[in-house]
């Protein structure tokens, strides 16, 4: 399965594309799309929704991963990431490709265990998970890829959930399956 992750924004728009075999996860590819504070929004977002599609025709992924949009203090600066995150989604759909969204604390939870971890400890966890040596040189890319990462390790644990329920065992919310485990299945 090729999972490809973006992290939405207008000015940097992080990609992260993995590679899930088994339980092997390997980087194909990762950067940033960039725009000028100089261009209008309009061509800004224009260049982030043709950058997207092409990507999307290059690595051919099976799932696109998006950033869920987090409301902070800057409304306008949440309104503008949202438009760029329009552009992403409307791409996708264009080249017929699913999408799926986390959210920041998901991202955090399933790669370092804990929802309120530090940026750095999860590009940590990003270059360890898929043995990449150095830095990955944009922080929007660590973020493009850990949302790949994310939802690769949530399919896992979704297929052992339905494996357990068809085993008879009963999984529900708090429930483990027949031989005493107890899977965590999100709300």
């Amino acid at each position: 399965m090729i999972i490809m992750g973006i992290d939405p924004g207008l000015t940097s728009t992080g990609y992260g594309v993995i590679e899930k075999k088994g339980n092997r996860l390997r980087a194909l590819g990762f950067g940033a799309i960039t725009t000028s504070s100089a261009d209008d929004l309009t061509a800004r977002l224009d260049e982030i929704y043709r950058r997207v599609k092409e990507l999307i025709a290059e690595y051919r992924p099976d799932l696109v991963v998006v950033e869920e949009l987090f409301f902070n203090t800057n409304a306008r600066s949440a309104m503008v990431v949202g438009e760029a995150r329009g552009g992403i989604i409307l791409a996708a759909a264009h080249c017929g490709v699913t999408v799926e969204e986390y959210t920041p604390l998901q991202v955090k939870q399933a790669l370092v265990g804990n929802g309120r971890a530090e940026k750095r400890q999860v590009e940590y966890m990003v270059r360890s998970l898929l043995r990449l040596e150095g830095e990955v040189g944009s922080s929007h890319a660590s973020d493009a890829l850990a949302l790949a990462i994310c939802h690769a390790h949530r399919e896992k644990l979704e297929k052992r959930v339905r494996k357990l329920a068809g085993e008879g065992g009963e999984v529900g919310r708090n429930g483990g399956g027949k031989r005493g485990t107890s899977p965590v299945v999100p709300p």
